[in-house]
């Protein structure tokens, strides 16, 4: 794993949490999946970890609010 491919991770990751605050979602496990600190693999995985049921539901209706299509180029 680079140290680039780390950085973009945890850019994507703050993109990610800024995004789901101004939802009003807090998900507490959200992080860089560890394994990729301590392995080499071909990507790195953003974990987005557990929450409670009001948690899912918030997110939920986040998603349904913007429920325009988001496709990676």
């Amino acid at each position: 794993m680079t140290a680039d491919a780390l950085k973009e991770a945890e850019e994507a990751l703050a993109e990610l949490g800024a995004a789901l605050a101004a939802a009003g979602v807090n998900l507490p496990s959200l992080g860089v999946d560890l394994v990729a600190y301590t392995r080499q693999q071909p990507f790195v995985l953003v974990e987005l970890g557990r929450c409670n049921v009001a948690t899912a539901r918030a997110l939920a209706a986040a998603l349904r609010a913007g429920n325009t299509p988001c496709v990676p180029s």
